[in-house]
């Protein structure tokens, strides 16, 4: 092999790996900074009714509604879940694309992927727009106090809970919140996730 062929084959092998190393830097950067007041400061995997788990920072990108229950609730957690319902039946099917509603349960020993699953089909709850899904045990403490959500494990195996829907931005950072639970929404909560989702 000449020294002309050695060099333009050394030249062809430093241009591969500049074009590698460039690939690599730009796969690797970072995401941008979360605003310091966002509920996904919190480190926080979560497992869905299809039994994947992922950290709750996947949900970042879009405005949210999220609050907090248990599937072998009787008669609160379903009315949170008619409130979810009403707020979506507010807003035009472009608005509804555009906002995600996450149902996190305080009972993550029995809320388990399949029990989970029950609950929304039970409810027709739209996967592409719903996530119900259980912390780890050890986590459901934090993402209470992040979201300003009370509760309390009574003797009989039930919860008493607080009642709420939580608007959070696509950064996580808290809009709004509303106690108004079923069918007939709050409208300053609806004006506030209109103005969330831009219209």
């Amino acid at each position: 092999m000449t020294l002309a062929s050695l060099k333009r084959l050394f030249a062809g092998f430093a241009a591969t790996a500049l074009l590698a190393m460039a690939t690599v830097a730009s796969a690797a950067k970072p995401a941008a900074a979360l605003p310091g007041d966002s509920i996904y400061q919190l480190q926080l995997p979560l497992t869905d009714s299809n039994g994947q788990t992922r950290d709750w920072r996947a949900l970042r990108g879009k405005p949210q509604l999220v609050t907090m229950f248990y599937t072998s609730c009787k008669f609160i957690c379903p009315l949170i879940i008619e409130s979810g319902k009403a707020v979506e039946r507010q807003l035009t099917p472009a608005q509804q694309k555009r906002l995600g509603i996450v149902m996190i349960s305080m009972d993550p020993a029995r809320d388990t992927p399949a029990a989970l699953k029950k609950i929304a089909d039970q409810r027709k709850l739209d996967g592409s727009r719903w996530t119900l899904a259980s912390p780890r045990a050890g986590d459901v403490r934090a993402v209470a106090s992040v979201l300003g959500i009370r509760y309390r494990l009574l003797a009989d195996g039930e919860f008493n809970h607080s009642s709420v829907l939580i608007l959070v931005d696509a950064e996580g950072r808290i809009l709004a919140r509303t106690e108004k639970i079923g069918s007939k929404p709050d409208p300053e909560f609806v004006s506030a996730v209109r103005k969330a989702l831009g219209g």
